[in-house]
């Protein structure tokens, strides 16, 4: 007899927008922390009802805004005063306007990689697999069906109650996910 892998979690299959709404929000009120849903398209308060909240990548944007700008004109400045100091027509060494154009190009180059990698972080990508993508039914999440899922890590999550809680919103189906 083989053992039954873990449970990853419950999800719940919705016809429309409507119900994956209310499950959300009611479950945020029932003390769910670990929820996510799967839609085929924005659906307008959702992330609120889930309960995201802002992330920290607008502040690792700026601070790789003031990287690439900083770098910018430290490595210009360093060249043109220290490694090769050249007066040409009585300029300062540190000239400034000349500096520009590089170091906003930088400043552009490194905000957009510090967002690209960030948000590959925080959404802690790439993930080539979740156990959600063994449901057969998942399938239909990017045509017309609406997901909603609770993860058993979550310290409310138990088995019996939450899919109990479920079955409350009327779903099309209720399947449990293991660890596979």
């Amino acid at each position: 007899m083989t053992a039954r892998p873990p449970l990853w979690g419950l999800v719940a299959e919705f016809e429309g927008p409507t119900a994956l709404l209310e499950a959300a929000e009611r479950a945020r009120e029932a003390g769910y922390a670990r929820l996510d849903a799967y839609v085929p398209f924005p659906v307008e308060g959702l992330s609120e009802a889930l309960g995201f909240r802002r992330t920290a990548l607008p502040l690792l944007v700026l601070v790789g805004a003031l990287v690439g700008a900083a770098g910018g004109y430290f490595m210009q400045w360093y060249a043109m005063a220290v490694w090769y100091p050249l007066n040409v027509g009585g300029r300062p060494l540190n000239s400034w306007p000349m500096f520009i154009p590089i170091t906003f190009e930088l400043t552009i180059l490194f905000s957009g990689l510090f967002t690209a990698f960030g948000m590959l972080a925080i959404n802690g990508l790439p993930k080539p697999h979740h156990p959600v993508f063994a449901v057969p039914q998942f399938s239909l999440a990017t045509d017309d069906r609406f997901f909603f899922w609770i993860e058993a890590a979550d310290p409310a999550f138990d088995a019996e109650k939450s899919r109990a809680f479920l079955n409350g919103f009327d779903p099309v189906g209720i399947y449990a996910v293991d660890e596979t």
